[in-house]
């Protein structure tokens, strides 16, 4: 009997042996904008071998369906598990692919070797490798996902109408998220993921190293069993956050992938903080689990590639071999998530702390090069400094460009956003290429939102920041907390620190998509009341904001029919309510008084 074990034993193995291994492995659920992956075993490297695999080496593969194409980069994964394992070295290389059709999907391999290879745009440059010019296809089945999943609705991109939308469709999405801590990604269960500088002294605003960096520990409990982690549990409170924040109604999350120099100095996708040009497989991979979940939650990731202080510490601003192959790797890795916005840098341009900073024509090269090397439709603003003068300084410039498709505006006085809003707008429509205008930060800069604990509720940042930027036609709103309050930008631990200030941003922001956004224009001079914002599809459809004590509100109306008046509570939210008066015809027409509290903001809906 033992004999015979021992024969089938040695039968299995020579068997297992004889097998061919694919050098080419489909990965993922084979669905309609769901994440495939191609698994290839590839030439043996690391992430500090002679050879960089990050320069040396490119691979691509081309997706065809119809008429379709798509050249997907992708990149050195080390062992091919390194989030779990923290390996440096492998033989596996993998490429990310986000279907948009079910069919069938042709795909050809691209793998080529040479010196800088990967930042030089010329086919057939260098020598092949193993596999270059394999040829596969796959079939793709229709998505099952449900709910807020973007798997379930597809990739979000420029409407074109200043506005973000569903590709393929005409569903509005507006953007209602969290600017703060920009350096989410400066997590203590991330590898390497540590505080850096040599620095004796700490100006007001910059992180402490002996503070250390996020745990998020507030958030343990938020986690649910059978959310994600990695290397035996690690991951939860940072997974609980998001988790936290999707129950309080945020879809996006603002971050830095690289503060190198800035204010946090703890967040970098290099394998050392002082390379620049090798990257942190297992870091990466890790990051890629908490992107994935956020994919299922519905949640954006925004990208901001570089702040202020280092917009110039990759190739002196240009995008040369060093800035080329940063943009490439991140692209390669995360470029394929169906909700990404790439923001070429925080409080790009010169300021008085910073001088020097890049050009116009430096901005553009970053800008051309992220839609170059990005295979999907993707969305490329640009982060602004706070001043009017700051603003208009880089953006009027770029005003008509092609390859950006708005501002990320940072707005020092927050009595100015409806102003600066439908200025951009406005200034944009004039060029030919409406923007897409998202308020990501508001000032004063040591102030942002505060705490619910100092001021639980918020009536200044509602009247003059959510709905000043919503009814001045912006496309979003992401929300910044200051330095001088608990839970500040750089250190917070708790996102319940304004849990007041995120149920009023998610009523309003959720209110305003049931409207015909791109057909409305801001038209405050249609308000007899000071301070009031009105967005109106005229002899259709207002929506008008009043501030508080507004009293004997009228409202010039154009129309051919009776229109129904509603009161919305935009600090509490819910349903609409009728007030003293139920409807209005053609003139100059008072709104009556609101169902309750009359001293208080409403929002008033005419159509």
């Amino acid at each position: 009997m033992k004999n015979i074990i021992y024969l089938l034993l040695f039968t299995l193995i020579v068997s297992c042996q004889t097998q061919p291994k694919s050098s080419i492995e489909v990965e993922g659920e084979l669905k309609q904008w769901h994440k495939v992956t191609l698994v290839i075993n590839g030439p043996e490297t690391s992430e500090w071998a002679k050879e960089n695999p990050f320069l040396n080496y490119k691979l691509e593969a081309t997706f065809t369906k119809g008429e379709k194409t798509y050249t997907v980069p992708g990149y050195f994964a080390a062992d091919g598990n390194a989030g779990e394992t923290s390996a440096e070295q492998g033989n596996i290389w993998k490429i990310h692919f986000r279907p948009d059709e079910a069919g069938i999907w042709n795909y050809k391999i691209s793998f080529r070797k040479g010196k800088n290879i990967v930042v030089i745009d010329e086919e057939n440059l260098g020598d092949p490798v193993e596999l270059d010019g394999t040829e596969g296809s796959i079939e793709i089945l229709e998505s099952d996902k449900t709910g807020d999943d973007f798997r379930a609705k597809g990739r979000i991109i420029n409407g074109g109408k200043g506005y973000f939308k569903f590709q393929g469709t005409d569903k509005i999405w507006i953007k209602n998220g969290a600017d703060s801590p920009e350096n989410f990604l400066a997590f203590h269960e991330f590898d390497q993921t540590h505080r850096f500088t040599l620095k004796k002294v700490i100006r007001e605003g910059e992180a402490n190293p002996k503070d250390g960096i996020h745990k998020y520990e507030a958030h343990l409990n938020d986690w649910e069993e059978g959310n994600p982690t990695w290397q035996n549990g690690k991951g939860k409170a940072i997974i609980g956050a998001l988790n936290y924040l999707k129950s309080a109604g945020m879809n996006s999350v603002y971050m830095l992938t690289m503060n190198i120099m800035g204010d946090g100095k703890d967040v970098w996708p290099y394998n050392d903080y002082n390379e620049r040009y090798r990257f942190d497989c297992s870091k990466l991979d890790q990051w890629e689990v908490v992107f994935d979940y956020m994919e299922s939650l519905g949640m954006m990731k925004h990208f901001v590639l570089q702040e202020t202080e280092n917009e110039v510490l990759l190739d002196a601003g240009h995008t040369g071999v060093q800035r080329k192959v940063y943009l490439r790797e991140l692209v390669a890795r995360f470029g394929h998530h169906l909700a990404v916005t790439w923001n070429m840098g925080e409080e790009n341009g010169p300021a008085h702390w910073t001088p020097v900073a890049q050009t116009d024509d430096m901005r553009k090269a970053m800008a051309n090069y992220l839609k170059e090397i990005n295979p999907y439709p993707n969305n490329v603003v640009i982060h602004t400094l706070p001043s009017p003068d700051g603003q208009k300084r880089v953006l009027t410039p770029l005003l008509g460009f092609e390859n950006l498709d708005g501002p990320s505006m940072q707005i020092g006085n927050p009595y100015q956003v409806n102003q600066h809003v439908k200025l951009w707008i406005n200034e944009s429509e004039k060029a030919g290429k409406r923007w897409m205008v998202n308020l990501d930060e508001i000032g004063p800069h040591w102030k942002g939102v505060m705490p619910d604990s100092h001021d639980a509720n918020h009536d200044t940042v509602r009247h003059h920041c959510l709905w000043g930027a919503l009814l001045g036609g912006a496309t979003g709103v992401e929300w910044y907390f200051g330095y001088r309050y608990p839970h500040t930008d750089l250190e917070l631990e708790d996102f319940r620190s304004r849990e007041n200030w995120w149920n009023q941003s998610t009523a309003a922001t959720t209110f305003v998509n049931q409207f015909p956004l791109e057909s409305m224009k801001a038209n405050n001079e249609l308000v007899n009341i000071k301070d009031a914002y009105c967005l109106a599809k005229e002899g259709e459809i207002y929506i008008v904001y009043l501030p508080m004590k507004s009293k004997n509100a009228k409202l010039k109306i154009k129309a051919d029919k009776e229109l129904s008046v509603k009161w919305f509570n935009p600090r509490e939210g819910g349903e609409l309510l009728e007030g003293s008066i139920k409807s209005v015809s053609s003139g100059n027409r008072s709104l009556g008084n609101p169902p309750a509290d009359d001293d208080k903001d409403w929002v008033v809906v005419v159509r």
